[in-house]
């Protein structure tokens, strides 16, 4: 098992940095004792009342700050109750924001001994909100000057050079970035075109790489690409701080971001970029773009299908159906909602041998105008003709309902972003469709105020016989007359893009193929514990996340060997030599070997254990 708090080993950043130190910010360092690196913009390696007798007197701070020195537990408890004393999760949000940009190694020593309390206001649902404001909360996120990524105005693009020259000037000499997470702002969750503002979800998912896969944190960088927002609430905003201007054209758009990628390929050419929260054609038309030029993924399509597919790979278990008489609808049909489509048809053809025609067949969608046919009477998006219905006759369904009594589903999934679409008709219909197998229902939208129903509403109504997953957290659920406790499965993409993120840094693979995913879907499903699977439970639970982590990424990396792909010849040889016992081929298939897992889990960071790890050696 990867431990949570790390090794020597494991601090490379932390004492890397310390190495930079050149002087000391006389005025910052009686609010928090810190290792300063020369320019105002690098962060602080802080370590605040932790700060041992003898350093402090070497950085002549006696008598400026508390006598007391204290160790990390003592820090954490200290944060731990300022964290709950915040009387709600935006506020808790900003806490944790400027105590990241101020004290790192504290930031995550408290996220990685309280993920399940924590993970919710770094990522979904809080950021939501965090993005919506975020405009008005940015100055208090973090000290003033402080670097936190790269905001790419498209009036810049043509200075991209100088911007990342910038960037470079800002960061201790070798952070090099590994991964970026970029956005345009344009589909922010289920919430929408939110602009600049949509720069928290780059923030929050590289807090989940760090966290959820121990990706080095000095070395993760969010950028957004300020191009504009159709949104004429920001637009007429007095304090929104991107550029005040309409989106660009398609043509306009293409150009720049290729400007943008270019740009920061050739300064960071081993980079591996993930794509995230861009309109539904754009995030098409860049993953189809670049996904075999550069080292690439796209979250919504392909992490969102993965996790997915993990969860479902459990549900069909568990159904009491069989995988080839399932039937699968749809609410929902963007980029996410398709890409999971695809992803599970590739798992019925590879998996259980259906061809892929008939697979396809065990799916329909339901968007805005009803069930998606090719004779509906509109010209349909690209990405949505590949599961138009041919064989509907001159039946057209308008409405859920209307689908719900034709199609008969198993299985309904939701990625609608429409708030109760699963009411309570709906989920006693699809109880009462499915008395011989247990339904499966996946309201995927995130946050909670788009979600399709709740997990107590799925429990009550289809009488607690539901597969459940989630794309946002839900609550426990005890049944009234029992007492018993179910616990909801979550979607959560932080299963799979962490994983996908750490072992294509690893194994630096030329690029990220679907059967990679797939063997990414097949690893988490795997990672079961014998008391999650006698639960019920689809997914393990999220304290266990470092341990499934390093387990996804270690047979991602035996994927990336089999196929051909890695290029890093350490893990080229010690997959060669330590194959894993299961495979038989290349077909992807979520195995490893133990010492592969044992490696991956001496290159996950995590946060210094002790002040000494922390300290240069001549202070």
């Amino acid at each position: 098992m990867c431990a949570l708090l790390g090794r020597r080993s494991q601090v490379r950043t932390a004492t890397s940095a310390a190495a930079h130190v050149k002087q000391h910010d006389q005025s910052h360092r009686a609010m928090s004792p810190s290792i300063q690196s020369a320019s105002p913009t690098k962060k602080p390696l802080s370590v605040g009342t932790a700060l041992p007798y003898a350093t402090r007197t070497a950085m002549h701070l006696k008598g400026l700050v508390p006598s007391a020195v204290e160790d990390f537990s003592a820090q954490e408890a200290r944060a731990r109750e300022q964290l709950r004393s915040k009387g709600t999760d935006l506020e808790k949000y900003i806490f944790l924001s400027w105590l990241r940009n101020t004290n790192l190694n504290l930031f995550y020593r408290l996220v990685l001994g309280n993920l399940k309390e924590i993970a919710p206001i770094i990522y979904t649902p809080t950021v939501g909100q965090a993005c919506q404001e975020f405009s008005h909360i940015y100055p208090f996120l973090a000290p003033p000057n402080a670097v936190d990524g790269l905001y790419v105005p498209l009036n810049e693009v043509d200075n991209i050079g100088e911007i990342i020259q910038n960037y470079k000037e800002s960061i201790p000499e070798g952070d090099v970035p590994e991964i970026t997470v970029i956005t345009d702002g344009s589909r922010i969750l289920g919430l929408g075109d939110l602009g600049m503002n949509g720069m928290g979800i780059p923030v929050g998912k590289l807090q989940l790489y760090v966290a959820a896969a121990g990706l080095d944190p000095r070395r993760c960088l969010p950028i957004v690409l300020d191009f504009g927002t159709d949104n004429p609430k920001y637009l007429e905003d007095p304090l929104y701080l991107g550029i005040r201007q309409k989106r660009p054209d398609d043509a306009e758009f293409y150009a720049a971001t290729e400007k943008v990628l270019t740009g920061l390929t050739t300064a960071f050419p081993e980079i591996f970029i993930q794509f995230e929260d861009f309109n539904t054609p754009h995030a098409f038309g860049l993953l189809e773009q670049w996904r075999d030029r550069i080292l690439c993924f796209n979250d919504d399509i392909q992490g969102t299908g993965s996790v997915i597919l993990a969860g479902f790979i459990s549900a069909i278990k568990l159904a009491g159906i069989p995988a080839k008489d399932q039937r699968v609808l749809f609410v929902g049909a963007g980029s996410a909602g398709v890409g999971v489509a695809k992803q599970l048809v590739d798992y019925l053809v590879i998996e259980h041998k259906i061809p892929e025609e008939q697979a396809k067949a065990m799916f329909w969608f339901v968007d805005s105008r009803g069930v998606i046919t090719a004779n509906r009477g509109d010209t349909l998006a690209d990405h949505k003709v590949y599961f138009a219905r041919n064989d509907n006759g001159d039946t057209q369904c308008k409405n859920l309902e209307e689908a719900l009594e034709y199609v008969k589903p198993t299985a309904l999934i939701g990625l609608s972003t429409i708030y109760k679409a699963f009411n309570e008709k709906i989920l006693t219909r699809m109880n009462q469709l499915n008395q011989d197998a247990r339904p499966i229902i996946f309201p995927l939208s995130n946050p909670k105020t788009k979600a399709e129903c709740t997990f107590e509403e799925a429990m009550r109504f289809t009488n607690n016989r539901v597969l459940f997953a989630s794309g946002t957290a839900f609550p426990e659920y005890a049944i009234p007359e029992t007492g018993e406790v179910r616990v909801p499965g979550q979607g959560n993409n932080m299963y799979v893009f962490p994983p996908i993120g750490l072992g294509a840094k690893l194994a630096k693979p030329t690029r990220i193929t679907d059967s990679l995913v797939f063997a990414v879907s097949k690893a988490l499903s795997n990672t079961l514990s014998a008391d999650e699977i006698a639960r019920g439970e689809l997914y393990p639970r999220i304290e266990r996340i470092r341990e499934t982590s390093a387990q996804v990424t270690a047979a991602f990396i035996h994927q990336a060997v089999r196929e051909g792909l890695a290029q890093s010849q350490k893990w080229i040889d010690l997959v060669n030599a330590n194959p894993a016992s299961s495979a038989t081929s290349s077909a992807p298939d979520g195995t490893y070997s133990q010492a592969v897992l044992d490696e991956v889990c001496n290159n996950m960071w995590a946060p210094a254990e002790s002040v000494q790890q922390l300290l240069p050696t001549k202070l």
